[in-house]
């Protein structure tokens, strides 16, 4: 379905029965597809799958409105045309950034909230995210590509080109069939460059939460993979420490899509902790 929004058409797909799970996909620049572990959990949820405006089939009037406001809104505006009174939160890399800004501007609307491979400062991402490619053996050319795409400093074209000479980083291993269903995969998101590029360049210029993590009171999960190259385990840890509460799970190799590398153990954990189970360790 569609659902008008200021300034946006969204797009929005809905399966699954029992309780409302919210999917908030990564990128920026990406689309739900890129969720599709996730659908193995239609059995014991409504999940709800979109496109944040601008990115994959969502439509907007002007890039620019591309803004946090906006974002958490349309996610807002979904729950409510859906007619759910409270829904639980995932989100994904960037989507877990929408998510953390969507927990702290409705509170109300959410009972549990699951943060997957993400972070509450973009620095780790466009600081240290290059350092680690050049310390795992990458050319100094993929490095500095790396340093301008996590900028936003790259032309529409480079986007592509960004994910075929460092795409392998974010994963523990990838194999050649790995890399094949990767691939495939790939060529069912619609990716939007535009949106890859002001949300780096714009929407993410100086972007943090971790002095405003402490007003989250929604029960939180926090889960990474352990070689996670943007968000590190020492970053994960500082992420769950400053949500009053958090649960801590790390998953064993897997890096930035652990959803995609181990999603036997992801799903695990999501239907524990959304059962109210323990996922992992308080991180204190």
């Amino acid at each position: 379905m569609r659902i008008a929004v200021s300034g946006a058409s969204l797009f929005v797909d809905v399966m699954g029965s029992g309780p409302p799970l919210v999917l908030m996909h990564g990128g920026p620049g990406g689309d739900h597809t890129t969720m599709s572990p996730f659908r193995a959990l239609a059995d014991d949820f409504t999940l709800v799958f979109y496109d944040h405006r601008g990115n994959g089939r969502s439509d907007i009037e002007v890039i620019t409105s591309m803004d946090w406001q906006n974002l958490t809104a349309d996610a807002e505006a979904i729950r409510e045309h859906l007619g759910f009174e409270r829904w639980a939160v995932l989100g994904h890399s960037f989507g877990g950034m929408v998510a953390v800004e969507y927990a702290l501007r409705y509170p109300g609307s959410l009972d549990r909230l699951v943060l997957v491979d993400t972070g509450g400062d973009i620095r780790w991402v466009q600081d240290r995210a290059p350092e680690e490619l050049a310390r795992r053996g990458y050319s100094k050319g993929t490095v500095d590509l790396a340093r301008r795409f996590y900028r936003g400093q790259i032309t529409p074209r480079e986007m592509s080109l960004g994910f075929l000479r460092f795409g392998r980083a974010f994963y523990y291993r990838m194999s050649r069939l790995g890399m094949l269903r990767e691939m495939m995969n790939a060529r069912q998101m619609q990716a939007r460059p535009e949106a890859l590029i002001h949300g780096f360049s714009v929407l993410l210029d100086g972007w943090t939460v971790m002095d405003r993590l402490g007003g989250i009171a929604t029960p939180t999960l926090v889960m990474a993979g352990r070689s996670d190259f943007q968000y590190p385990p020492e970053h994960q840890q500082e992420l769950a420490r400053a949500i009053p509460g958090a649960q801590l799970r790390f998953i064993d190799e897997a890096g930035h899509n652990a959803p995609h590398e181990r999603p036997d153990e992801v799903l695990g954990v999501v239907r524990r902790f959304l059962a109210g189970d323990a996922a992992g360790d308080q991180a204190g």
